[in-house]
């Protein structure tokens, strides 16, 4: 349980202090090395962040009781105390649409859909979890606990597409989360969705790193029959240590490579995205990576580097001081190499790749084993060509 609550704005010297020698609270990640009166977190099995850290919006933070999460992290290992361990809820929520849209000008699509908010995968790294602390949650363990479902995203989005104001582009499955993570396998909320977009002939760009998206095949399949379509893996690893405490809840490697070899037989546009790098851990595995993903049969390949954006910077590096401690220094010091000597930059532009000699060298390795494997084509441009609005208050599939 929590000891003790305190105002952020009312005493800011202590918590700075406090933050400078408590390996759960700290203002930066600057690679230092680890105290030696202090020990790294014991990690949270089947979860990629190790506390929930107060939401940068709130006026109250929680002290963390270091000796209750040691006790719950044996618990969980031995199997006991069940009450102790943070266990993941579905919330509803209330959303009043579907559809997102963003004005960046770095990613290629400015329509998404997110059926979720949090992503029970719980990867250590995803850029999406400070999105959490807009609806009062903790980046951390919240991020990957405490899921909303917006239930009534199908609805949502057969009333967006059939709107007269709505102009007919890529919509992209996600975003902000995993449309296929395993709640989906119940709720099938994202198949409902995708079984609207095949009603309408509206393109999709779907990215995933799990292999429930071989689900959808026919609807895939539907919707390639009028270029409609292309699905993305995701693979930062092929390491299954580093996979597994990274993506605790995603599927393994071999299962998306298995996804992708089903997919791309079905005949439909497969690639795979090498995300996120990260440098100094897993920038040396990029030509493997691209080989396997051409021997699974994808068509495309993409990459991005790591970023930490907001609180994400501390979770990280919890998770560095958890699993790869000896490696922590050398991959904060390559993620400041390649943001002007910070941890993050969130110029767009730069933010995806970063910049400087190693940001080059990623980039040059990438260009050489994507265009060896046939892997460096552009992404398959999708059509809104055969865009309809069915008629009739019952609409049809009729391809």
């Amino acid at each position: 349980m929590p000891r003790i609550a305190s105002d952020r704005a009312a005493d800011p010297d202590r918590r700075l202090a406090r933050d400078s020698f408590s390996p759960y609270f700290r203002p930066s990640c600057s690679p230092s090395p680890v105290p030696p009166t202090l020990e790294p977190a014991l990690p949270r099995k089947g979860r990629g962040a190790q506390e929930n850290p107060t939401g940068r919006f709130e006026r109250f933070t929680l002290e963390a009781d270091l000796e209750a999460l040691a006790e719950a992290s044996r618990a969980d290992d031995a199997g006991t105390d069940a009450d102790a361990l943070p266990r993941t809820r579905f919330l509803p929520d209330p959303a009043r649409t579907a559809l997102t849209f963003n004005q960046s000008p770095d990613i290629p699509f400015d329509a998404s859909l997110n059926p979720y908010r949090g992503c029970e995968h719980g990867c250590a790294y995803c850029y999406a979890r400070p999105t959490h602390e807009y609806l009062g949650y903790s980046a951390g363990l919240d991020f990957e606990t405490k899921i909303l479902v917006k239930e009534r995203a199908p609805e949502l989005l057969r009333r967006e597409l059939a709107a007269s104001r709505w102009v007919p582009q890529v919509v992209a499955l996600s975003g902000v989360t995993d449309a296929y993570q395993p709640v989906e396998r119940r709720l099938r909320l994202t198949r409902r969705c995708v079984e609207v977009f095949a009603e309408f002939r509206n393109p999709i760009a779907v990215i995933t790193k799990n292999a429930l998206v071989t689900r959808d095949v026919d609807l895939f399949q539907a919707l390639a029959s009028v270029g409609a379509v292309s699905v993305s893996l995701s693979i930062g690893s092929l390491d299954p240590e580093i996979q597994r405490t990274l993506e605790p809840r995603a599927s393994s490697i071999r299962e998306r490579l298995r996804a992708v070899e089903t997919l791309a037989r079905a005949g439909i546009p497969t690639g795979v995205i090498l995300g996120p790098v990260i440098p100094g851990l897993t920038d040396h595995e990029m030509p493997a990576i691209l080989e396997a993903a051409k021997n699974a049969g994808a068509s495309h390949a993409g990459y991005i580097v790591l970023r930490l954006p907001f609180g994400l910077k501390t979770l990280f590096d919890d998770w560095l001081r958890t699993h790869q401690p000896l490696r922590r220094n050398k991959v904060l010091h390559r993620l400041e190499s390649l943001r002007d000597g910070r941890l993050n930059d969130p110029r767009f532009g730069t933010r995806m790749r970063g910049e400087g000699h190693f940001a080059d060298q990623i980039g040059a390795t990438f260009r050489i084993w994507a265009r060896k494997h046939g892997l460096d084509s552009p992404r398959p441009a999708l059509s809104t060509a055969a865009f309809r609005r069915p008629a009739g208050p019952q609409l049809e599939l009729g391809f």
